[in-house]
Parts: C-alpha cells; sequence; structure tokens
C-alpha cells in the first residue's frame, strides 16, 4: 500500500511538472526589499519599525501566544481593542477577528450556508470563497466576471424558498480591477439575497479613509458581510469578519473555523493597531501609492507592454503561454527583481501573467529598474 502511494504522488508531480505548472519556494533573507513586485505589502509597512516594536511589546506583555482559542482563554484586551478598531474603520457595528483571511473565508460560508442555500459568485473569485461554499455543501453558481446582467439571470432562476448569497472580492486579486460594490449591492438586494465582499486587497488602499472600497461606502444594508485581511497594506497577519451584531454572533457559535482555533498571537494584534494608527496619522502613504501607480502605467503603456485595465497596486502583465512567463520572469529575477509568476489553476488556462504589485516603499530607481528590465524582455523577445 506505501508503494501505491509513492507512485500515485510521483504520478502527480509528473504530469504537473509536464504541464510546466511545477511550484518552487523562494527563501528570502532579510535585506532590501525595495525590488520586490511580488508581495502585497502595498503601504510598506511590513518592514516599518514601529510594527516591529509593537509587535515585540505585545509579545513581551501578553506572551508570544495566545495560549487558547478565542472562546477558551484566548481572547485578550489587544484582541476586543483590534475589533473595536477594525468595526469603526469600515463603519459596522462589530467585527471579529480571525487567524487568516482563507480561514474567515471558510468559517463564514460555512456557518451561514448549507446543501440549501443557494450561493452565487464571480466566476475570479480567491480560492478561499470557493473552497468555503464548497466545505458548506451549498449549491453554487459562478456568474460571469463582473457581469451583473448574468448575476440577475442566475437569481431570477433561483428557488425562492430559500435565502440566497452573492460573494465577490472587492479587488480581484489577479487582475487588481474592482467589483462594482453599487450595482452588485443593488441588484442583491432586488433578489431579498445577502451580498458577501472579500476586500482583501481594497482595504488600506482603496476609499476616503483607507477602508476599503465597501467601508463606510456602502454599510451594511448594501454590504451585510464584509471580509478584510491584515496581512497586505495593513502589513501583519490575519483577517477579520465586519458586521452587524447578529452576523457576528452567528459566526462564534457556528463558525467551526474560529472556534476550534488557537487565538491570533497577541504581538500580530498589537502591530496591526499600530499600523491602523500610521494609516489614519499618514494618509500621504495612499497618494504616493496611486502616485507609482500612474507612474508604472503610464511609461509601461508607452513602452508597449500589455497592461490590463487595473488602477490598483496589482498591475498583471498577460503573456499567456506558462513558458514565455517563466522566462521573463527568470530574466527579471536576474536583474534583481522579484515579480509574480501565475499560471493555471490560480488563473484560466491561456491566461499566464506576470503578477507586478506596487508599494509606497518602491522608490523611483526601483521603477526605472523594473521598467527597463521590462523594455528589455519585450525588445528581446524572450517567449
Amino acid at each position: 500500500m506505501a508503494e501505491t502511494w509513492t507512485r500515485r504522488l510521483n504520478e502527480r508531480a509528473a504530469a504537473r511538472r509536464a504541464e510546466g505548472l511545477w511550484r518552487r519556494r523562494t527563501t528570502l533573507a532579510p535585506g532590501d526589499t525595495r525590488r520586490d513586485f511580488a508581495g502585497n505589502d502595498y503601504l510598506g509597512l511590513a518592514g516599518d519599525p514601529r510594527l516591529a516594536e509593537a509587535q515585540a511589546e505585545g509579545a513581551r506583555r501578553f506572551g508570544a501566544g495566545a495560549r487558547a482559542s478565542h472562546l477558551v482563554a484566548g481572547h485578550l484586551d489587544v484582541h476586543e481593542r483590534l475589533e473595536q478598531r477594525l468595526a469603526t474603520l469600515t463603519g459596522r457595528p462589530r467585527a471579529l477577528l480571525f487567524s487568516t483571511g482563507y480561514i474567515a473565508n471558510l468559517g463564514t460560508l460555512q456557518a451561514l450556508c448549507d446543501r440549501h442555500t443557494p450561493v452565487f459568485q464571480d466566476r475570479l473569485n480567491h480560492a478561499s470563497l470557493i473552497d468555503g461554499a464548497r466545505l458548506a455543501g451549498a449549491p453554487s453558481r459562478r456568474f460571469h466576471h463582473r457581469d451583473l446582467a448574468d448575476l440577475e439571470r442566475l437569481l431570477v432562476r433561483a428557488p425562492n424558498d430559500a435565502p440566497a448569497l452573492v460573494v465577490s472580492d472587492g479587488v480581484f486579486s489577479m487582475d487588481g480591477d474592482m467589483a462594482d460594490i453599487a450595482e452588485l449591492a443593488a441588484t442583491t438586494r432586488r433578489h431579498g439575497a445577502w451580498l458577501m465582499v472579500d476586500d482583501a486587497h481594497g482595504l488600506g488602499v482603496l476609499g476616503e479613509h483607507g477602508d476599503g472600497c465597501v467601508g463606510r461606502a456602502h454599510g451594511i444594508d448594501d454590504v451585510p458581510i464584509l471580509v478584510g485581511t491584515l496581512g497586505k497594506a495593513l502589513g501583519s497577519a490575519g483577517a477579520f469578519v465586519a458586521g452587524d451584531a447578529a452576523l457576528i454572533e452567528h459566526l462564534i457559535q457556528f463558525a467551526r473555523p474560529y472556534i476550534y482555533t488557537t487565538a491570533q498571537p497577541p504581538g500580530v494584534a498589537a502591530a496591526t493597531l499600530a499600523a491602523l494608527d500610521i494609516l489614519e496619522d499618514e494618509t500621504e502613504r495612499r497618494t504616493q501609492l496611486f502616485e507609482r501607480i500612474d507612474r508604472f502605467r503610464r511609461e509601461a503603456a508607452t513602452l508597449g507592454l500589455p497592461l490590463t485595465d487595473s488602477r490598483t497596486p496589482i498591475q498583471p502583465i498577460v503573456l499567456g503561454d506558462n513558458a514565455h512567463v517563466m522566462r521573463w520572469a527568470e530574466h527579471l529575477g536576474r536583474a534583481g527583481l522579484r515579480v509574480g509568476a501565475i499560471r493555471a489553476p490560480t488563473v484560466p488556462r491561456g491566461q499566464a501573467r506576470l503578477r507586478i504589485t506596487l508599494s509606497t516603499a518602491h522608490d523611483d530607481d526601483a521603477i526605472d529598474a523594473l521598467l527597463e528590465a521590462l523594455d528589455a524582455c519585450r525588445r528581446e523577445d524572450i517567449s
């Protein structure tokens, strides 16, 4: 039997290698991150010494770990304060911390849905949203990307004897485009459904207060279920769900990934509180970020690079062919630049891309180097 398992693993590995889809980890050492165009540290906070000091002080005060789940003995004062700050940021009555964004989506969908709950998801939603509906056993349909007419068609055909749930990313992580929250909410309300938005890549970046593409602009009547993550623009780790008291209490009672997971390390919660202070006090960080986005798009277009219609820090260059993408990524790597080389199944087949992400931490020299290396790839036709 052991040989059967080994053979099975080897066969699957060989098939993935043959398709050009084999993934490799890169081990990074501490150092200069100005030329990292692969991460999601949009405001440059992950390396900010103020977050590191807050995390250290939180660990000194509360311990390195929370010691238990939130419902046993792990919900500390620092967690309570962070939940209150996140609720205020997003304009919601309550917020609930989760260990990761993936777990937040799994737990929320598992707690809200069952095999009688129709779920309608944007075709390009994050994997955690797709997996959450599967975990719940909910009948799930996927509407065409950002296509409200297709969503309307599906909702019209849905049975009206059970509450339905519409689910969408706020900013789509591989394309960088945004959901039309206002129209999505109007369509959902018209059919008596609830709307859940995962604003992982919008929180801290978009909105008047850095509150995301949902935030205070779209209250709980528009978006009853709001998910946000802390490990991207806020530079720390973890996630939260924000909504009214009934939603949060329901998740506390029924979201198994929340109930049975050790609480977030208290130092991480303290670091996130420091990040929220910086987000509030240093609004110029977001201004600088969008200046970098505008500059990159303007100069990349001049070079004839195939940009998508993204106005967020996520700037994909879709090349189509897996091998083509890998060769461009390797060329950029030799120039000291890290970019994401994204292939199926993360994106549809034939849409392999370089996923370039911009940050406030990138200076002019780093962006110059990126543009020069991309232009070299284009001119030398590394394909």
